[in-house]
């Protein structure tokens, strides 16, 4: 059986169907990381696009 750390609280949790919050150990911690998701305390890092109109 696949054991994770729950990504908010470091709990272990067992990896498996029956567990409807994996990664994470409970509701409140899937709750806290969507908060932290929408006060945009997370941020995927992206280059910014290239503008074709734009020389060097």
């Amino acid at each position: 059986m696949t054991v994770v750390i729950c990504p908010t609280c470091s709990a272990k949790v067992e990896w498996k169907e029956e567990n409807k919050y994996r990664p994470f150990c409970s509701e409140r911690c899937k709750q806290i990381d969507l908060g932290a998701w929408a006060e945009e305390k997370y941020a995927i890092p992206a280059a910014p696009p290239v503008d074709p109109n734009d020389e060097e």
